[in-house]
Order: C-alpha cells, then structure tokens, then sequence
C-alpha cells in the first residue's frame, strides 16, 4: 500500500509534467497539434505589383505562423515596420510590391509557411513566387488579345 507522502508525490510529478516541458502550458483534452488546411501555391507576379502566398493553419491553441524563404525566415511587418511584406492574421504573406533588381532578388525564391504552437509544428508544401519578366508579359498580352493563350 502507498503511503499519503508516495501519492502526493507521484500526483505532483503527473500534474506537473506537461508545463514543465512546456512552461506556462496546461495540456488540455481538446488542444490539437498544427495542421495546415491550405497551402501556398505557385505565383508567377510582374515586378511592383502586390502578390500573396497564402496558408492557413488550425490547432489548439490556434498556431502562430512564420513564412520562410530558401530555408531563411522570412522578416515581415512584425520585426520591421517598414517592411514590404505583412503577416496577414490568416497567416498568409502579403506583399505590398514584390521587389526584384538585376542585382538583388530579394522576393524572389522558394516559399514555406511553419505553423507551430506548444503540441509541435507543420510546414506547408513548397511555393515558388518568380518574377515575371517583360517579354514574357508583353507576349502573354499579344498572344491572348489574339485568342491563342489564356491564362
């Protein structure tokens, strides 16, 4: 038979094991890992113009959301005010004006969005953003005002 002092001892060490890996956390019945429940996509985007990769993520508690670029974390409004690119609170990553130079490509790149909270983490498949060159523009234009392309 255990004794009182045995079984305060064994409580402590069960109720306390999830915040102390977990500081500030309670693991709750109903909380859930990050799962991502949309993706980002593929975007082909003219230099100066706006663009958005979008992800979205669910769990318990609700997940925050980083976006990284060719496996470098991608710096947003949040760390920068000036930033041209915001977090949207759905976890997309807008840009106000994609940014692309003959020496610097600095929006240019292959895309994840990471969602984590205290269960674990899920990464979104890959999005390319690439910038669309002027010839490639202009005979987009020519050839779908002549009914040979769509887009």
């Amino acid at each position: 038979m255990l004794k009182a002092s045995t079984v305060h001892v064994v409580l402590f060490v069960i109720s306390s094991y999830s915040p102390l890996l977990f500081p500030g956390s309670r693991l709750r019945q109903e909380d859930s890992p990050p799962r991502i429940v949309e993706h980002p996509s593929d975007l082909i985007v003219s230099k100066g113009e706006p663009a958005t990769l979008n992800c979205k993520a669910e769990g318990r508690p609700s997940p925050t959301v980083e976006w990284y670029k060719d496996g470098e974390r991608v710096e947003t409004d949040k760390d920068d005010p000036r930033s041209h690119r915001m977090l949207l609170p759905s976890g997309s990553l807008f840009f106000l004006r994609i940014v692309h130079g003959r020496r610097s490509k600095p929006d240019e790149g292959s895309y994840v969005c990471v969602a984590r909270n205290y269960l674990g983490e899920a990464v979104s498949r890959n999005a390319s953003l690439e910038v669309a060159c002027e010839s490639f523009l202009f005979h987009s234009v020519v050839l779908s005002s002549l009914g040979r392309y769509t887009f």
